[in-house]
């Protein structure tokens, strides 16, 4: 009896230790106030003026829900998870962002070697966008008025920001990939101040090519979306710069329909890979995306500065592109123990080969506030605009011109 109360209590012990090595976390983000827009959209004679007010989630940051773990599995190595979903708190029909699919903001797993490094398999942030995280002075949020991460809330807002999108390539994710699926990613321990980043993307089906009966155009054949990234981290003392680059191409079967360059690239389609995701929505085309940022703390406050590059070539034809520049300085500084403001302003500029491709002046600038009522809690007021000049388009010579200005206040809490 004593040896069986032995064996259990042994049993129990190796358990319990086995259970202490491995660690599962819930956590999410819960942002919902009010929010509201103003759009002016100008076009030769023609003016059309926009409003919104809304109470609506995702002011400061993108509502989500998620599950990350790790395992101890001796000797320095760990294996680790994350599942991220989106959220939308403020719709009727689900809890979870998109009505039809759950979100997938981030899902990957993935080896750490402590000393070495780690990597990744499956849906994560592309280097050039956690590079963004980590020097962008507003702390990535959604409101107008961000060069670099371009986005918005609201239906007002969201109004002009596709109007950014479809004329000068402000609009949504045109600034660069923010998250890919298909993706390993390879980040390197901190050595003398620097830390290397590696993306590979790959996505690749061949079927047998047939004709469609009334030729068209041909169903099969190669969809190859692939890409690879490179980046950079160095730190010296308060000094932090990152430097990213990543080329993604999309590669689909010939089709009679679209066999020019002009169809493959313009500045409306520029976010080629769909929302902001590559293995999405294939064109024929090479996206090259390059950033650069920096910050340095001064104590009582931080400055930042910001640089990227992204220019898309069609496959087909390389005279046929769309280009986007923007750069962009901004401080963040703690007024009070408990009172945190920003501000920065940025300048961009767009410009496309082929048919009724635009060219386009930029200008943005926000100011922010955080009130932290503790760590995870806090309430916020955000103010941004957004603007372009002198816009020409090959195929209308009359001017265009776009302004919008997004504003929230709303509460945060993170979990």
């Amino acid at each position: 009896m004593k040896k069986s109360l032995l064996a259990v209590a042994a049993l129990g012990a190796f358990a319990s230790a086995a259970q202490a090595q491995s660690s599962v976390t819930v956590y999410g983000i819960m942002d919902i106030g009010y929010v509201g827009g103003n759009s002016r959209v100008a076009s030769g004679t023609a003016v059309t003026k926009g409003t919104s007010n809304t109470f609506t989630g995702g002011a400061e940051s993108t509502n989500r829900i998620g599950f990350k773990g790790t395992e101890d599995l001796g000797g320095g190595s760990s294996a680790f998870f994350t599942v991220e979903l989106g959220l939308e708190p403020a719709s009727t029909t689900s809890g979870f962002k998109n009505s039809a699919t759950t979100e997938n903001r981030q899902s990957f797993v993935g080896l750490k070697k402590n000393g070495i490094g780690q990597f990744a398999l499956g849906t994560q942030y592309t280097l050039v966008h956690q590079s963004v995280a980590l020097t962008d002075a507003g702390g990535t949020n959604n409101i107008l008025g961000d060069v670099i991460y371009t986005s918005a809330t609201g239906a007002g807002a969201t109004v002009a920001d596709n109007n950014f999108a479809n004329n000068n390539g402000y609009g949504a994710g045109n600034s660069y990939t923010i998250r890919s699926q298909n993706a390993l990613t390879l980040d390197t321990d901190t050595f003398a101040g620097f830390k290397g980043h590696g993306l590979v993307i790959m996505n690749n089906t061949n079927t047998t090519q047939t004709t469609f009966a009334n030729s068209n155009g041909y169903s099969g054949g190669t969809n190859n979306q692939n890409g690879w990234g490179l980046g950079v981290d160095y730190t010296w003392n308060k000094l932090f710069i990152t430097a990213a680059m990543q080329q993604l191409n999309a590669k689909q079967a010939y089709n009679l329909t679209n066999t020019t360059g002009a169809a493959a690239v313009t500045a409306a389609n520029i976010n080629i890979f769909g929302a902001g995701q590559a293995s999405s929505l294939g064109t024929n085309v090479k996206d090259n995306q390059y950033y650069v940022g920096a910050t340095y703390d001064f104590g009582i406050l931080k400055a930042y500065a910001q640089y990227i590059n992204r220019k898309v070539t069609a496959q087909q034809d390389t005279g046929y592109y769309a280009k986007r520049t923007g750069e962009q300085i901004g401080v963040r500084s703690f007024i009070t123990p408990t009172i945190e403001a920003w501000a920065q302003g940025g300048l961009g500029k767009t410009s496309a080969f082929g048919y009724n491709n635009p060219a386009a002046n930029m200008t943005a600038w926000q100011v922010g506030s955080n009130y932290w009522l503790s760590k995870r809690t806090n309430l916020y007021a955000i103010y941004g605009q957004v603007g372009t000049s002198n816009v020409s388009v090959v195929a209308n010579q009359n001017p265009a011109s776009f302004n919008a200005s997004n504003y929230a206040i709303g509460l945060r809490h993170t979990f």
